[in-house]
């Protein structure tokens, strides 16, 4: 055997003999073994005592009750239909990302972002601002709101336009398109229409775009989405502040129909009834009047309220039938035949009778 055998044979014999040493001199001093255990004043996990209870609180600041209040503060409920205050802090090109308290940041797609036609969200919007959202549905799958201006805007454009038809208004408007039923113009933001009917202009209809025009409401249906307004009565009502019941006034036939014909007077249409022409019986208002006629009329009627001006040439004749044999007197002597038409007006309104009906008869 090597000399380096024995060596180790020597180191491994000695560490044995240093181990059985260690291991009796435990088993002899058993009390110089430090204590690893639990004493026995900690008590654990499962014991009762060692749960905070309510009493313990007491003396905390505040109860649980104050407590579960505060948490409630911060445990946000969005909901469809909610406006809610929040702060912009991203532009992106499909829409903006804002902040409104809630866990994931929301979202507002870019045709949300105005009831107006916009070219870009920096028109609108700015980092940073603060402003109302319409909250428009509940949180995605990944726990996302979607928001919107354009229905707050959409909400509160009804309510003007409500107002102003309450108020009876005359507004301005833009033609911006026109079709085969009439004109489209926006009113804060809503867009309106204009039947063809209600339009009362010389230009052709297609030649009105860009035009402002003076228009009145005719109906207001935010249900049915529906805004209707009329240029006609705008400008009757316009020229009915000057003009009068027993006025006479001069027109031009714009237009014959079976039941009378239509006279512009000054801009505006008033309806020569086909039982207005005369006194004596008439078959048709084309055996009596044409297209582009100058005539002088007398005005029996003002309704604002449906933008409506009735004349009548009846009350003109010197002599019963003198539309049909004899126009031209009509028309010399038509001021003072109106004159001994109002004197008999203002006859019976003192005898109680009813100016209005007795014109009318």
């Amino acid at each position: 055997m090597s000399t380096n055998s024995k060596e180790t044979t020597q180191e491994l014999s000695a560490d044995k003999e240093n181990l059985d040493s260690a291991e009796s001199s435990v088993d002899a001093n058993p009390e110089s073994t430090e204590d690893l255990s639990i004493p026995a004043e900690i008590p654990t996990a499962d014991d009762p005592s060692s749960r905070v209870k309510k009493k313990d609180l007491d003396g905390a600041g505040f109860t649980i009750d104050e407590f579960a209040s505060l948490l409630s503060k911060y445990d946000y409920n969005f909901k469809p239909g909610d406006i809610v205050n929040g702060t912009v802090f991203a532009l992106e090109s499909k829409g903006a990302m804002i902040d409104i308290g809630a866990k994931t940041a929301a979202f507002m797609p870019m045709q949300e972002v105005s009831i107006n036609r916009v070219e870009g969200l920096s028109d609108v919007l700015q980092p940073s601002e603060v402003r109302q959202f319409f909250i428009m549905s509940e949180e995605n799958e990944d726990g996302q709101l979607a928001l919107s201006i354009r229905r707050i805007e959409y909400q509160r454009a009804w309510e003007r336009v409500r107002q102003l038809q309450k108020e009876d208004a005359t507004i301005y408007s833009e033609v911006f398109a026109t079709n085969r039923g009439g004109a489209l113009v926006r009113v804060e933001g809503l867009r309106g229409f204009i039947p063809g009917s209600h339009i009362s202009t010389r230009k052709a209809k297609e030649e009105l775009v860009a035009d402002f025009l003076p228009l009145k409401f005719l109906e207001v249906d935010e249900e049915r989405n529906r805004l209707v307004l009329s240029h006609r009565r705008a400008l009757v009502e316009r020229k009915m502040n000057r003009l009068e019941v027993g006025e006479v006034v001069i027109g031009t036939v714009r237009g014959i129909k079976p039941y009378g014909a239509f006279i512009d007077i000054g801009g505006v249409s008033g309806l020569l009834h086909i039982s207005e022409i005369s006194h004596e019986h008439i078959e048709t208002p084309h055996s009596v009047l044409n297209v582009n006629d100058q005539m002088k009329v007398m005005i029996i009627d003002l309704d604002a309220e449906r933008g409506r001006i009735s004349l009548s040439t009846k009350a003109l004749e010197p002599e019963p039938g003198d539309m049909l044999t004899d126009p031209q007197k009509v028309f010399e002597k038509a001021e003072e035949m109106a004159a001994r038409y109002k004197q008999m007006l203002l006859e019976q309104a003192e005898e109680g009778e009813d100016p209005i009906a007795v014109m009318t008869v």
